[in-house]
């Protein structure tokens, strides 16, 4: 499978997704497309999963972005109005949900950036919650050098993320950022060695596994809609989302936890 899926025994509730094309720098062609989109349906239907983690095989790119031997010919062969073989189509109508543009997950994603995240890497990357990163990779939105719009995360969340006008330097140049500049601009959480790089992650999603999975989704859930919201509104949201927590088992647990002074066992309800 281009896009591999694995729930790690030594990492409970924590599931990885890995972009597995090194010998095409990981770029997205129709299959891998294809499979990231199960990937994510899996994550949200499996409630065990707490944490998902998105990287890319072997040890020097993350994700080139869209295959450009495949998947772009096919999607301008379908703006001109041609037909393209059904497996293709597939592959791209699943491209959406495969770059989580018309897919939320309801778990945090954390991205474990192995190396260069381009074009729709970059997109991809800019998905995910956290992120860590190597201190070798670059970064770039190389859609507009390509006479393409960066149709996935760029336009829509990285003027959201990160200051306007770095937002607007990189998608209007298309130069590429070292991981040192990426950091500063606030892209990345921390930057790591590559021989410690996924241990780092794991360490990040059991912490995040460890604490109650309701509240950890209606966190995540909540600071997505109460992003742009004016603030008499969101203050009220923010209740609304908060209140059925107080009911929980878990918050129960919580407690007695504390009073016993043992870790709690959460259970999700």
């Amino acid at each position: 499978m281009p896009a591999r899926f694995e729930k790690p025994e030594d990492h409970p509730h924590v599931a990885v997704v890995t972009i597995d094309r090194p010998e095409r720098a990981n770029s997205m062609d129709p299959e891998t497309l294809r499979d990231l989109a199960a990937h994510w349906a899996r994550i949200n239907e499996d409630g065990d999963v707490r944490v998902a983690v998105l990287t890319g095989a072997g040890d020097r790119i993350f994700c080139a972005g869209m295959d450009m031997t495949r998947t772009i010919p096919v999607s301008q062969a379908l703006a001109r109005g041609e037909q393209v073989d059904p497996v293709d189509f597939e592959g791209l109508r699943a491209a959406g949900h495969a770059t989580l543009v018309r897919t939320r997950l309801r778990v945090p994603l954390i991205a474990a950036v192995n190396g260069h995240a381009r074009a729709g890497g970059f997109d991809l990357m800019l998905a995910s919650e956290l992120r860590f990163s190597v201190p070798e990779a670059t970064f770039a939105l190389e859609e507009v050098a390509l006479g393409l719009y960066p149709t996935g995360q760029a336009t829509v969340a990285l003027p959201r993320q990160i200051d306007a006008v770095h937002a607007n330097y990189l998608m209007y140049t298309g130069e590429p950022i070292d991981a040192d500049r990426a950091l500063a601009l606030g892209l990345l959480n921390e930057l790591v060695p590559a021989d410690r790089l996924m241990s780092r992650v794991f360490e990040v999603a059991d912490r995040i596994a460890a604490n109650a999975p309701l509240a950890v989704q209606a966190t995540l859930a909540g600071v997505r809609e109460l992003d742009g919201m004016d603030l008499e509104n969101a203050y009220s949201r923010q209740e609304e989302l908060g209140k059925p927590l107080r009911k929980s088992e878990d918050a129960r647990e919580a407690q007695r936890a504390f009073v016993e002074k043992r870790p709690p066992k959460f259970t999700g309800r």
